[in-house]
């Protein structure tokens, strides 16, 4: 046991680095997954009929193509038509493409469960269509959302593993380098899965915070 504490430890450092890797994928792809998915849920509620089909043939494109396809189409694929990422870019172009489709849906859902009455009240006291949906139904859409859009951020933050495909070198990559090297993979993966335990408890109580801040309340 003392061999593997003094394994885990000696190893610690590169894998912390890994991880700063790890985390710079999720918050970046998050967020643009954020953005996107909001604009794709409106989209496919509210907007003309070429805008939900592009919305909806996006959203299904991408929910039925798995994302290691995905991210080596991004980094490998995309190229070939001149444009080119590096392999951490690529991994959050991929990863971001990816959640949006689903954070979409997690955010129709949303729309869809706000009162259709709630567009009748916005313009009655003087607001524009665009006005009512942005300050009264998006920011309820939001909060009904919130519970299940929860899981997809946890979700993302383990797909970001998948990074290490395309040789970057975040958490599941250092591991595999530094397993590749000293051939003691179940040690070094054991020590990986730890950080990836220890990250996603500590973002599940942050939203588990947010999640309370923010309820509806009865």
């Amino acid at each position: 046991m003392s061999d593997w504490f003094a394994f885990a430890w000696a190893n610690l450092p590169a894998l912390l680095h890994g991880t700063v890797y790890t985390l710079e994928i999720w918050v970046v792809a998050m967020l643009g997954g954020f953005v996107a998915g909001w604009v794709l849920a409106v989209g496919r509620v509210y907007g003309d009929p070429i805008s939900r089909k592009l919305a909806t043939g996006y959203i299904e494109l991408i929910r039925g193509t798995p994302l290691l396809v995905q991210m080596f189409i991004v980094y490998q694929g995309l190229p070939q038509i001149g444009i080119v990422f590096s392999p951490l870019v690529a991994a959050m172009v991929a990863i971001g493409i990816n959640t949006a489709a689903y954070q979409a849906e997690y955010f129709r859902a949303g729309i869809r469960s706000v009162r259709p009455g709630q567009l009748a009240a916005g313009r009655a006291i003087g607001l524009t269509y665009i006005q009512t949906i942005g300050h009264i139904v998006l920011p309820q859409a939001w909060r009904i959302a919130l519970p299940q859009w929860s899981n997809e951020v946890i979700i993302e933050l383990k797909y970001t593993s998948v990074a290490f495909a395309i040789s970057v070198p975040e958490l599941m990559g250092q591991a595999k380098m530094i397993g590749a090297d000293s051939f003691k993979y179940f040690q070094i993966f054991l020590v990986a899965a730890m950080i990836y335990l220890v990250l996603v408890s500590a973002v599940t109580l942050l939203l588990d915070v947010i999640e309370r801040r923010y309820a509806l309340r009865q």
